[in-house]
């Protein structure tokens, strides 16, 4: 029915897919793209023989426009060889804008309720903070940041990234830190 339907309407050549319209491999759309030279102009016999979905079929005939080839779908009598057709899938491609600006909207929305939650997207760290903590030590063993994260199993640049954002581990508070510091007495007296 849809081959008989684009001969009768003028259609010289044919490409056919096989396969379902949502699969991102057609290599019939390919070859017809392929195929189209400038002045042609590309039929469907339903938009949805063309576009996996809007942003899809808007992106198709944009590359198409792109070309100087137009578009003509026979079911929708949609023809953008003529400025009305033209006209139509310019509003097309605003409600195709409009969807994805609604989806960023509500991507945002989420994320930000998400976060009033207490919970933080993305991977979660690969330097977990007993491995940091490992890697200092082992540092201060004299390895150095690329053999530390070697023993650790994890990446070099991880470990340079959470040693330089994180604060160093706190001092032993039984230490002194200088000579006028002890471990037991007043300040400014020294205990040997």
């Amino acid at each position: 029915m849809q081959t008989d339907a684009l001969r009768k309407a003028g259609c010289e050549r044919i490409f056919e897919d096989t396969v379902s319209g949502s699969t991102s491999e057609r290599p019939g759309l390919s070859s017809a793209l392929a195929f189209l030279r400038e002045g042609d102009v590309l039929g469907v016999w339903r938009l949805d023989r063309l576009g996996r979905s809007l942003p899809h079929l808007i992106e198709v005939v944009a590359g198409l426009e792109a070309r100087g080839v137009g578009f003509r779908s026979l079911t929708e009598a949609i023809d953008t060889t003529t400025p009305g057709g033209r006209l139509i899938f310019h509003v097309f491609g605003a409600l195709g804008q409009f969807e994805r600006d609604l989806i960023r909207e509500r991507t945002k929305a989420g994320l930000s309720a998400a976060a009033a939650r207490g919970r933080k997207g993305g991977r979660k760290p690969v330097v977990t903070d007993e491995k940091l903590q490992k890697a200092r030590m082992l540092l201060a063993q004299g390895l150095n940041v690329r053999e530390a994260a070697l023993r650790l199993k994890i990446g070099k640049t991880a470990l340079y990234v959470a040693l330089s954002t994180t604060q160093p581990a706190p001092k032993d508070s039984s230490a002194p830190t200088s000579e006028n510091d002890t471990r037991a007495g007043p300040p400014g007296t020294h205990v040997s």
